[in-house]
C-alpha cells in the first residue's frame, strides 16, 4: 500500500471528551472516528487490524472443532421473554416495534436465539457436543458509553454457544475454551489473567474472566503472589481473617450507653478497641426481577467493606441500593444503632462472623450498644461471603499475599446448565430415549474491544505501539524526500521486493516533510520504520524500531535479508 493513495486521516487534536490513550490515539491515528454516542466507524487503517484479531479469533476456534454460524442482529422478543430475561436485562436492552407493530430487541448476547436454532434440530445425544458461534454485531445500550471502544454501545463480539448432555462433558468444553482462549490473547502478545467472575445478568453457575492487565482498567482484579489464583474483586475470597492482636479483649455482656456513637470510627473510638471487634451494620434496598423491593441489612466486621455484587447475590436480587433513614424507621429500625437481632427485617451475616464471639454491635434502641455479643449457634441460614476482598489478605489456596491491580475485561466463558434450555424447551433424546434440557456454556470474547485494549497496554507519549501479530502494516517504508529521484527508486525496489515475499509493508511516498511522516509512523504505530534518506549515498539506510525507537544503520546491500528476519 501506498501512504499517497491511502485514506489515513490522523490529526494532532484528541477528542475534547477522550481521557483513555487508546480513545485518543486510535482517532489521531485515523483508524476509528465517532459517529454518535457510543458508535464508531473503523477507517482503513482500523479495518485491517479488527481482521487480524478476528482472523486470530477464528482460527483457534476451528482448530478447537468449533463451528461458525451468523445470527440476525434483529431477534424477535418473545425469544427474551421464554428465557425470563426481557425483563430481568433492563434498559440497556435496546426494544422497539416494526410497522406491524411486532417488537424485536438488538441483541446484546445471542443465547436466546442460539437456543432458538438448535431446538428441535438437535433431538438426540448422538448428535452432541456441538459448539456453535458468530462474530458478529452487538447493541448494549450503555446509559454512559465514554472511554472510545472500551465501553461503545455497538461493539464486534465473538459469541460461542455449546450444548451438552452431561454437566461432566460441559466442564471438558469449559476448560478447552480457557486453553483455546488464551492462546488468542497469547498471539495477539496480551499480558492477561484468567480470573474467577460473576456470572451476572447473562446467568449459570460458574464463569471466569479473562483480564488484560492495564493501568485505566475499569475492573479490580486480586492476585495471589505465590499460585496462579486470580478473580474479580466481585467473587473473590481469602483466608478467614483473625484476630491480628496479641490480646483479645474480654467483654461483660450487655448493653451500654453510647449516646450519639453512629459510625464505626466513633465507635472505636469510644470503646478504644479495634473496628476488627465491632460489626458493622449496612442499609440496603434490595430489588427484584418482578419489580418488589424490601429493606436486607447486612452485617460485617468494622473494618471490613461489602462487597455489593456479592451482596447482591446473596439475596438473589436485581440490584440494591442504598436504604434511606425514614424507609429504616418506618420499619421499626433506629439507623446508627443495628445489631443483628433486628427486627421486621431481612439480614445477610458476613461468613466470617459465624460462631465469633466478644464483639460488639448495635443494640436496637437509640444511643446504645450492646458488649459482648455472640454469634454463637445464631442465625444458621443467614450467612454469606460479602466482605470485599483487599489488599494484603492471605490466599485461601496456598497461603500467599493477595494483592490488587487494574484489568480490562476481553473474553468471559460460563456455564448455564439449563439455564436457558429449560424455560425454552430445548431438549434432546438421552440413551435412554428420555427427553431431558441441553447442558449449555456459552463464551464470549469482544473483538472490537481488544483493538483498544492492545492499545491501552502498549502505547508511550508519542503514539500506538501495535504488537506484530496486531499491527496494519510490519513496516513503513519512509521516503525522506520524495523529490530525490535516487531515495524513490530504491525505495520503491524495497517496497516491491517486500511485497513478493508477502510481507505486509506500507510505503510513505507523500510529498510531506519529513518530520510529518516520523511523527505519523510514531503517532501510527508500526512496529519497523525503513528510512531512507541522505545516508543513501554513503550505501546506508536505517531501520527504527518504534517500540524503542532505537536506529539500526544497515548497509543497503543486506537491507532485503535484513528486513526479511526482521518482519
Amino acid at each position: 500500500m501506498r501512504f499517497s493513495k491511502f485514506f489515513v486521516p490522523t490529526t494532532k487534536n484528541a477528542p475534547n471528551d477522550a481521557v483513555l490513550p487508546s480513545h485518543k490515539l486510535l482517532i489521531q491515528g485515523g483508524f476509528i472516528t465517532q459517529v454518535g454516542s457510543g458508535i464508531y466507524n473503523f477507517l482503513p487503517l482500523g479495518k485491517i487490524v479488527l481482521d487480524k484479531i478476528r482472523n486470530i479469533v477464528k482460527e483457534e476456534l476451528d482448530n478447537a472443532s468449533c463451528q461458525e454460524v451468523q445470527l440476525g442482529f434483529v431477534t424477535p422478543s418473545e425469544l427474551w421473554k421464554e428465557s425470563g430475561r426481557f425483563a430481568k436485562y433492563g434498559k440497556e436492552l435496546l426494544r422497539f416495534k416494526d410497522r406491524k407493530e411486532n417488537e424485536f430487541v438488538l441483541s446484546p448476547t445471542a443465547e436466546e436465539m442460539m437456543v432458538d436454532l438448535v431446538r428441535n434440530r438437535v433431538k438426540s445425544y448422538k448428535q452432541l457436543p456441538l459448539h456453535l458461534y458468530q462474530i458478529n454485531t452487538k447493541f448494549r445500550d450503555e446509559a454512559r458509553p465514554r472511554f472510545g471502544l472500551l465501553r461503545g454501545r455497538e461493539f464486534l463480539m465473538e459469541d460461542g454457544y455449546s450444548f451438552h448432555d452431561s454437566f461432566e462433558d460441559l466442564d471438558r468444553e469449559f476448560d478447552l475454551m480457557e486453553e483455546t482462549y488464551s492462546k488468542i490473547f497469547k498471539r495477539l502478545g496480551l499480558d492477561f489473567r484468567v480470573v474467577d467472575a460473576d456470572s451476572g445478568a447473562i446467568g449459570g453457575t460458574g464463569s471466569k474472566e479473562f483480564m488484560v492487565l492495564a493501568d485505566n482498567g475499569e475492573d479490580d482484579i486480586i492476585v495471589c503472589d505465590s499460585c496462579q489464583n486470580a478473580a474479580n474483586i466481585e467473587v473473590a475470597k481469602r483466608k478467614k481473617r483473625v484476630s491480628p492482636y496479641d490480646e483479645e479483649p474480654v467483654m461483660q455482656p450487655g448493653e451500654f450507653y453510647t449516646p450519639d456513637t453512629k459510625t464505626i470510627e466513633s465507635l472505636a473510638e469510644f470503646f478504644m478497641i479495634e473496628p476488627y471487634y465491632l460489626i458493622k451494620a449496612v442499609a440496603k434496598k434490595a430489588i427484584y426481577e418482578n419489580g418488589e423491593s424490601e429493606v436486607v441489612i447486612y452485617f460485617l466486621r468494622g473494618d471490613d467493606s461489602l462487597e455489593e455484587t456479592k451482596a447482591l447475590n446473596a439475596v438473589n436480587a436485581l440490584e440494591i441500593e442504598d436504604a434511606s433513614e425514614e424507609e429504616l424507621e418506618k420499619l421499626g429500625i433506629t439507623p446508627g444503632f443495628i445489631g443483628p437481632d433486628v427486627k421486621n427485617v431481612k439480614i445477610v451475616i458476613d461468613e466470617e462472623l459465624k460462631e465469633q464471639e466478644n464483639l460488639i454491635c448495635g443494640a436496637n434502641k437509640k444511643d446504645y450498644h450492646f458488649v459482648g455479643y455472640s454469634l454463637k449457634d445464631k442465625f444458621s441460614d443467614n450467612y454469606a461471603d460479602i466482605a470485599e476482598v483487599r489488599e494484603g489478605d492471605i490466599c485461601p489456596h496456598c497461603g500467599g499475599v493477595l494483592s490488587q491491580t487494574k484489568g480490562i475485561e476481553v473474553g468471559h466463558i460460563f456455564k448455564l446448565g439449563d439455564r436457558y434450555s429449560k424455560p425454552m424447551k430445548a431438549e434432546f433424546l438421552d440413551q435412554n430415549g428420555k427427553s431431558k434440557p441441553f447442558i449449555m456454556g456459552t463464551y464470549g470474547i469482544g473483538v472490537s474491544r481488544l483493538v483498544a485494549v492492545i492499545i491501552e497496554q502498549s502505547h508511550d507519549e508519542k503514539g500506538c505501539v501495535w504488537t506484530k501479530q496486531s499491527a496494519p502494516f510490519m513496516l513503513d517504508i519512509i521516503v525522506s524526500n520524495i523529490k530525490n529521484e535516487e531515495e524513490l527508486k530504491f525505495a520503491d525496489k524495497i517496497y516491491d521486493k517486500l511485497l513478493s515475499m508477502g510481507k505486509e509493508v506500507i510505503i510513505d511516498d507523500r510529498k510531506e516533510r519529513f518530520g510529518f511522516k516520523m511523527k505519523d509512523f510514531e503517532l501510527i504505530g508500526f512496529p519497523y520504520a525503513l528510512i531512507v534518506g541522505k545516508s543513501l549515498k554513503e550505501g546506508k539506510v536505517e531501520v527504527v524500531d518504534r517500540k524503542t525507537l532505537e536506529k539500526t544503520t544497515v548497509d543497503i546491500d543486506k537491507i532485503e535479508e535484513y528486513l526479511k528476519e526482521l518482519i
